[in-house]
């Protein structure tokens, strides 16, 4: 697992294990908060282990940015702790995580001591605030990759943990193509010093106005590629055939996830415009 200081007392984990998935300590003067857990246990209980141990703090609040079982999974590892969400992801981890966390088991037996948490306290509209130290955590909406999705401000140093919807490469399949392009937009307009993705590096200030054009031209691209592969004889066969360079971005990212995430991207929005391009705009 990496880890670094983004700022004072504000740090990053990436896994080593799983799509580079990311969580975020950000640690006040008596206590921590954890910004989503990693995807395996023993990543997840080496965060708790430097927060406990080399900054003594205990972990007093976890906060999901989604549902998805790779930032969730490891709530039950902070025992003690109060789960923050949007009231939707509590829901969706309810309906869909225990299901999903038994099957998982079967396949690995690592996952044999991972318990489902659901969040104890949730928001459905505007900001949620918290305070730590002398840092203000502002939660709000960051939907599109999936409609639970939030993002946490830490307001004084703009640093802004946005979750999955931005990554190195948008993933829509759980989520709505025009929501995410709203996303990146507003992410890129908010003056931020680092971008903590949900999954790979953190983006600097330098390189952000970069990333946000990429991404947003990586789904106008999807799109205009569906768009086209509707109107052919064989659409399918058209999708399996578009490249994810064509539209903008490597293959090798995500620790070569990103083309298998590609094909689900174009065959995710395929089947949304089949079944919506009567009353289906978008947004170029």
């Amino acid at each position: 697992m990496h880890r670094e200081r983004v700022s004072e007392n504000v740090f990053w984990f990436q896994s080593e294990v799983y799509a580079q998935v990311t969580a975020g300590v950000i640690a006040g003067p008596q206590w921590a908060v954890v910004i989503d857990t990693l995807a395996m246990p023993e990543e997840t209980l080496a965060m708790r282990e430097f927060v406990e141990h080399e900054l003594n703090l205990q972990v007093r609040y976890v906060i999901n940015t989604h549902y998805h079982a790779d930032h969730t999974w490891g709530n039950c590892f902070f025992p003690g702790a109060t789960i923050l969400s949007h009231s939707l992801c509590r829901e969706l981890l309810a309906e869909k995580g225990v299901a999903s966390l038994e099957a998982a088991k079967k396949q690995n037996n690592a996952l044999k001591q991972v318990k489902i948490v659901l969040p104890h306290l949730t928001f459905d509209q505007g900001e949620l605030n918290l305070r730590v130290g002398k840092k203000n955590l502002i939660l709000s909406a960051a939907l599109g990759h999936s409609n639970d999705g939030i993002s946490v401000l830490v307001e004084e140093d703009r640093i802004l943990f946005a979750g999955d919807a931005f990554m190195p490469l948008p993933y829509l399949v759980d989520g709505n193509i025009d929501e995410l392009a709203a996303s990146i937009k507003k992410i890129g307009k908010m003056g931020l010093e680092n971008i903590v993705q949900g999954h790979g590096d953190i983006i600097l200030r330098g390189e952000i106005e970069a990333a946000v054009k990429e991404n947003l031209a990586y789904l106008s691209a999807v799109r205009k590629s569906v768009r086209t592969a509707l109107k052919r004889k064989n659409p399918l066969e058209y999708l399996d055939e578009v490249p994810i360079e064509d539209c903008g971005k490597s293959r090798v990212y995500l620790g070569g996830l990103a083309e298998p995430l590609h094909r689900r991207n174009l065959r995710a929005l395929y089947k949304y415009l089949l079944e919506h391009t009567d009353n289906y705009e978008g947004d170029e």
